[in-house]
């Protein structure tokens, strides 16, 4: 391991750059007009790949944007990895609140800030590094496989239906899978995910009048489509923080007394609000914080727009008002039946005033769980042991990989979330960052993971 350090802090300055280049690149998956971009980010990182010494790596286009696959079989007798991770980023908005501009890595205090750095350029960087390190002091002790994904944040809907080819299974398959795109609990606390919450999202239209109107001759006597729509989303939830679509809560299911109490073990709620900047937690009563986010469904409005919203006031009745939410699902809720609940409770509520339009996201996906006596899971346990010098904990993560549970159906091997950053990194939000620390830890680890791994079949 002394001489993987000393690779890591000879070539440090290397590392940086590289990955400087490619956070540069503005590879947003939500807007279109940054199509080129998402090419751009995929031949860049096909070349990192190949200078890192995978033998085989190529572009497979999709109806959407392109896989990345690459491939180093060193033995076919060895055990075979699938890394899966994605290139592509979230929007940057709010603008405003970015200190430095998104797509223009700066490094402060000991963190590298640009939007993707850690969810999730910043994270596959670290495997095609610990790659890099492996194929230079010639130590690759298993067959690699890599698939990195161009829209993970849009849904998958390229690579979920990529894996609903027999052929794309065989090429694909190996012993186990490999996911950096997750978090520890800190850094004196490494942990390990063993679930993630599944996703289902919808929009909402709300049309009164068919243009927008005076507010002083109509105002009081037509339907308002934003005060319509806050009442109907604040219908959604009751005073104990519960979801009140009825039969929301049919297919939860609920964890022992004891899992609850190990999943709490050494958590410190003043830190948390101290880290977020709040004066206090809220959410489902009767249930702690990393309950909330780990094993209990939540439902949040991520945006709404209607109106005028420019400087000053224009005193109108908006023709159309507009919200999004999504869904957060837990084990055994099914995204389609929960989002098809939530589409006809809202149309219910609806007053005859107004017309509602409430369309059903594609690419929502199930939660994900694995078990710690797995031999990958047993492997990172050991990994993060070697490389932190702690023990990880395990760990129940409320973000969705849309993809996961239908990689683990299809596939049907082991999952291991092996992720590295921090809750604290601001992943879809202004200001996103990845410790330095974190990806040089990271990369070690990786290299410890393949080690233990291969030794296990």
């Amino acid at each position: 391991m002394n001489q993987i350090k000393q690779y890591i802090n000879q070539h440090a300055s290397r590392f940086e750059k590289e990955l400087f280049a490619w956070l540069e690149i503005p590879s947003i998956s939500t807007l279109k007009i940054y199509k080129p971009h998402i090419k751009a980010s995929a031949e860049l990182l096909k070349k990192y790949l190949l200078q890192a010494g995978i033998a085989s790596v190529k572009l497979l286009e999709t109806e959407g944007n392109p896989l990345v696959y690459g491939e180093k079989i060193v033995d076919e007798k060895l055990p075979t990895i699938l890394i899966y991770g994605h290139y592509d980023v979230q929007p940057v908005d709010p603008l405003a609140l970015w200190t430095n501009p998104p797509f223009s890595p700066t490094i402060r205090d000991g963190k590298i800030y640009a939007r993707g750095v850690a969810d999730d350029k910043g994270q596959v960087f670290a495997h095609v590094k610990a790659l890099e390190i492996m194929h230079q002091l010639g130590n690759l002790p298993c067959n690699i496989k890599l698939l990195i994904e161009g829209e993970e944040e849009v849904g998958s809907g390229g690579l979920q239906r990529f894996l609903d080819k027999k052929e794309n299974l065989q090429l694909i398959q190996a012993d186990c899978v490999v996911v950096s795109d997750t978090s520890i609990q800190a850094m004196d606390k490494p942990s390990i995910p063993i679930a993630l919450r599944g996703i289902t999202a919808l929009t909402i239209k709300i049309q009164s009048a068919k243009k927008d109107l005076h507010s002083g001759v109509y105002g009081g006597a037509v339907a308002n489509p934003i005060q319509v729509l806050c009442t109907l989303l604040a219908a959604l939830k009751n005073k104990e923080g519960q979801v009140a679509i009825p039969g929301f809560y049919d297919d939860v299911v609920a964890l022992s007394t004891a899992e609850r109490n190990a999943m709490n073990s050494g958590f410190s709620l003043e830190k948390y609000k101290e880290e977020l900047g709040i004066a206090d937690v809220d959410g489902e009563k009767d249930y702690t914080t990393l309950e909330r986010v780990g094993i209990r469904p939540a439902l949040d409005i991520n945006g709404m727009w209607g109106g005028y919203i420019e400087e000053g006031v224009k005193t109108v009745l908006p023709a159309e008002a507009h919200a999004n939410i999504s869904i957060r699902l837990v084990a055994n809720q099914d995204p389609l039946k929960v989002a098809q609940a939530c589409k006809a409770y809202l149309i219910s509520k609806a007053p005859k005033s107004v017309r509602i339009e409430v369309d059903i996201h594609q690419g929502g996906s199930k939660a994900f769980k694995t078990s710690t006596r797995t031999p990958g899971l047993k492997a990172a346990r050991k990994a993060f042991k070697q490389v932190w010098g702690k023990d990880p904990v395990w760990m129940y993560e409320g973000g969705s990989i849309p993809i996961l549970s239908k990689m683990q159906d299809k596939m049907g091997v082991d999952v291991v979330l092996l992720g590295f950053g921090l809750d604290s990194d601001n992943i879809h939000s202004p200001n996103e960052h990845f410790g330095i620390k974190n990806l040089h830890l990271g990369i070690e680890t990786i290299i410890n993971f393949y080690q233990t791994f291969a030794k296990t079949k």
